[in-house]
């Protein structure tokens, strides 16, 4: 009993390598991880905020309808690049799920996936998400650049990105709220 007390340590280290080799384990474990490392993402100082250089972005919502990223100027908006292959994507999405139930009617969502339709909405069907998500037709306008995923922008309604977070985050945190409710009130 006493050398299996003394090996504790090494059969928690043999059990997490394990699980992150065998492939059916490795999502869920990174998901998990992203989780627990995701805080509030930071605001960017006033004197740092680059404007959207133009509106000129054509989108594709699940549904086939055709939108104009010009139709939220002048508007509070959330860009999210992600993908449903991505763990820490899928990490942040419970906590964007929250925030859009409450924020959905003050602020415009628009979570832009490069894949197929069919494959969003299996996942948001599955997930029990329903977050508007939208496919590119364009290119996004510059600075916005959605390479990394997930990448997400607030944009203020004078077209200021307010925040740029590369990496997962916890957007239904008190402090981002806070963020959120200063940009409406604007």
């Amino acid at each position: 009993m006493k050398i299996f007390k003394n090996q504790w340590s090494n059969i928690i280290i043999i059990v997490l390598i394990l699980a992150l080799v065998i492939p059916q384990t490795r999502k869920p474990i990174q998901i998990f991880v992203n989780k627990l490392i995701s805080f509030a993402p930071s605001v960017n100082d006033e004197e740092d905020r680059v404007k959207i250089a133009n509106y000129n972005w054509v989108l594709e919502s699940n549904r086939g309808k055709r939108t104009e990223f010009s139709q939220f100027q002048d508007e509070v908006v959330i860009v999210n690049f992600w993908a449903t292959w991505c763990p820490p994507c899928i990490a942040e999405m419970p906590s964007f799920q929250e925030l859009y139930q409450d924020y959905g009617g003050k602020v415009s969502f628009l979570f832009v996936s490069g894949e197929q339709h069919q494959t969003v909405e299996n996942f948001m069907k599955r997930k029990r998400f329903d977050l508007p998500a939208y496919k590119m037709l364009t290119k996004a306008p510059e600075p916005m650049d959605g390479r990394t995923l997930p990448t997400t922008y607030v944009i203020s309604k004078d077209g200021s990105i307010v925040i740029d977070k590369v990496g997962s985050a916890d957007w239904n945190s008190e402090s981002f709220r806070q963020t959120l409710d200063k940009l409406i009130a604007e």
